[in-house]
Formats: structure tokens, sequence, C-alpha cells
């Protein structure tokens, strides 16, 4: 039996129930392996007094220390942040609240494997932790975690030297692998490990019905993600807004809500262009079923789960040249590739509401992305790891003669 020790600072809780479910439902997968036991510590960063006590900070606050998450046995501790100091202090208070409660655990469950699930900061803790507890560690990059913390003054070192003394390192996509050698991590120990998603849930559906769900009618794009800078949200509402008759549902929350409100009104599109806010991940299916398009106009990204997503349902999709991209958009009937600009973005949805690809055909983009193969292929990634390190650290073994 392979003992895991899941470590997640991305990882759904009650108040986030959006909040890296991809990275939960791999933990689900790997949970439900037969010869695998796990137990997950989805660590919460809260800063000291006074900020602690903001509107934003008291239902992480108010999360239990330990609870079953779906059948997960789930620690949550709290770790302190330090604002104003660009992440430079999370690993270590990270690694300080962990020792002991990694202790604890450990009395009843001696985990095998450090298997992190973010590369920070959850990446240099693990790797801090491993050591101490005599364990292998893998980690786990995304997107942000190395575009952002691994390339930020105060925190780039901390991710490369990571990288360098992680025993094993799992990347979302071969552009993911890329990025990770470009700033300085090795090459040799990287695995890419592809995202998966439910065949079963994501599918297609009544095209005619789902929109009028939503009160659409006519052709419809979606765009989904954070409502952040980087997702790039004004710039799919500028290119739908350019063409007549065209609706668009943006799902998702974040800090340029008012922006994009305003934008919507200044575009004169409020009748055809809508924020839905934050969807819950289970309604999703029946929104990117509905759409004729899913585009994201993304200034960075791993390899985003609502692309395969979105093709599962047989929607193409136009996105730019972002992380593993063209390891999705394989076929013209998956979507196109585009510059991030409006124009571009136009230009590609008009083309694909004008001339839609057969959905099973947009469909089978996504077929190898499924669960089934990243669980087994993360059994595979940390059963090696824990093999190799108990052949170079354990006491030999040999027969009687």
């Amino acid at each position: 039996m392979l003992r895991v020790l899941t470590l997640s600072t991305l990882f759904p809780d009650s108040s986030r129930p959006n909040f890296g479910v991809f990275v939960e439902r791999q933990t689900l997968g790997l949970a439900a392996h037969p010869d695998v036991d796990v137990r997950l510590v989805a660590p919460v960063g809260l800063p000291g007094w006074p900020l602690a006590a903001l509107a934003h900070y008291k239902p992480l606050a108010a999360l239990p220390g330990r609870e079953s998450w779906k059948g997960l046995d789930t620690y949550r501790p709290r770790f302190a942040t330090i604002p104003g100091t660009g992440g430079r202090f999370h690993a270590a208070a990270l690694v300080r609240r962990l020792k002991p409660l990694l202790a604890e655990i450990r009395r009843d469950f001696a985990f095998d494997v450090i298997d992190a699930e973010f590369f920070f900061p959850d990446g240099p803790a693990a790797v801090t932790l491993g050591e101490h507890f005599g364990v292998p560690v893998s980690i786990k990059a995304r997107g942000a975690d190395i575009h952002h913390w691994g390339t930020a003054p105060a925190t780039a070192a901390q991710v490369v030297a990571a990288g360098r003394q992680a025993r094993g390192m799992l990347a979302v996509s071969q552009a993911m692998k890329a990025d990770m050698i470009a700033i300085g991590i090795p090459a040799e120990p990287i695995r890419v490990h592809s995202t998966g998603v439910d065949l079963g849930r994501f599918a297609p559906r009544d095209r005619g019905a789902g929109k009028a769900a939503f009160g659409v009618t006519g052709p419809l794009v979606v765009s989904l993600g954070a409502l952040i800078p980087r997702k790039g949200h004004d710039i799919v509402l500028h290119a739908v807004a350019s063409l007549p008759g065209v609706s668009l549902l943006i799902a998702g929350e974040g800090p340029e809500r008012a922006a994009l409100e305003a934008e919507i009104a200044r575009a004169g599109v409020s009748d055809r262009v809508r924020l839905l806010g934050s969807v819950p991940h289970a309604d999703l299916p029946a929104l990117l079923a509905a759409a004729d398009v899913m585009a994201l106009a993304s200034s960075s990204e791993g390899l985003a789960n609502a692309w395969v997503e979105s093709l599962a349902c047989g929607t193409p999709i136009v996105i730019t040249d972002a992380g593993g991209a063209s390891e999705v958009v394989t076929s013209p009937a998956a979507g196109r590739i585009v510059p991030r600009d409006t124009a571009a973005f136009a230009t590609a949805i008009a083309d694909l509401l004008a001339a839609p690809a057969p959905r099973d055909e947009t469909r089978s983009a996504a077929a190898r992305f499924t669960w089934e193969a990243n669980t087994a292929a993360l059994y595979e990634h940390l059963s090696v790891l824990v093999d190799h390190f108990r052949v170079f650290h354990d006491t030999p073994r040999h027969s009687a003669a």
C-alpha cells in the first residue's frame, strides 16, 4: 500500500467550492486507487491581526482544522502570511506550521511520499519537510506557480531551489515543462502529467434547450475564468461586441468585475453580454454545452481545464498561444489559436460560427484527457519515486544463503 501525504494550498473548501477543483478531482482519483492511502493537508494562509478580522478572511478563519472532505481525511492548518513581502516568507511559515502537524499525522500514518500539488509555497515547504521526515517529494507545476512565483524577485530563488532538490516533478503540459527548464529547473526529473475531464458529465447536450435556459437566442460564446487581467475577458468582450447578434456569458468572479461591467455599458452590449459570477463546477457542463464557442484570451496558462472541458462538450475553443494550447488544439475541429487581440478573436469566433465542425469531432480532441489515465500516471510516478528512494536510503537487506 502506497501511503501518500498530499499537500496543497490550492484546494476547495466550504467558502471556496471552485478553488482548485482540478486538484480535488485528481486527489480523489488517487485516493480511490486500491493500492493507495491518502491524507490531505490543505493549508490556509492568513495574515495577522487586524487584517485577519476583515470580512474577506472570516470564512477562511472559520474553517475546521480537520474534516472529512468528500471522504478524504483533510487537515486545514493555518499559516501566517505577511502582506507587502511578495510571498518571501510564505514557505518558511508553512514549514513552521506543518512540522508538528506532520509529526502528529506520522504517528498513525507513516506516509511514504509527500505529493505537493502547487509549486509555491507548497514546493519549497515540501522539500524541507521531506528532508526532515526522510521521505521523497514530488512537486507539480500548474501555471501561475511557475509563471508568477517562479519569476517574482522575492520567491524565484525558492522555486528554483525546490525544483533542484525535489526527487520528482510533474508539469501539466510540455509547454509548462519547457517554462520550468527556462527558469533553471533541471529537465530530467520532470514528467508531463495531463489533467483529466469527466467525459460522462462534460458531454454534448441539446444546444437550443441549453441556450434557452440562459435566456439566449442565436449564437453564444462563453468565457470561463477568474475576473483578473491575465484571463483577458475584456478582449473577448470587445471581440463579441463587434459581432452583431452574438451573445457572451462570462463565468467567474474577481477584482475586474467593476471594470468589465463598465466596459459592457460603454460598448452598449448589456442586452447580449452578461457576467454570471462564480458558477459551481457542477453547473459548467450545461453552460459549456450550450455554447457555440468557448473563448479565453489568457496571457499565460499551464493547460487550462476549461479548454478540455469545453472540447468534451463538443464546443470548440478560441484561445491564445499560452501554455499547452497547441497540445490541446490539435485539429481545426478543436478550434483556433490566435494572437491576443480583439480583431483576431473576433475573426476566429466568426469563422467557427459560420462553419461549425461536427460536435463528435470536436469532442474527440478531449478523449485522451481522462481522470483514469491521470490517476494511473500519478500512481506510477509516486511509486517509482518511493522505490528509488528506498533503494538509496534503506539499510540493505540480504537474503539468507
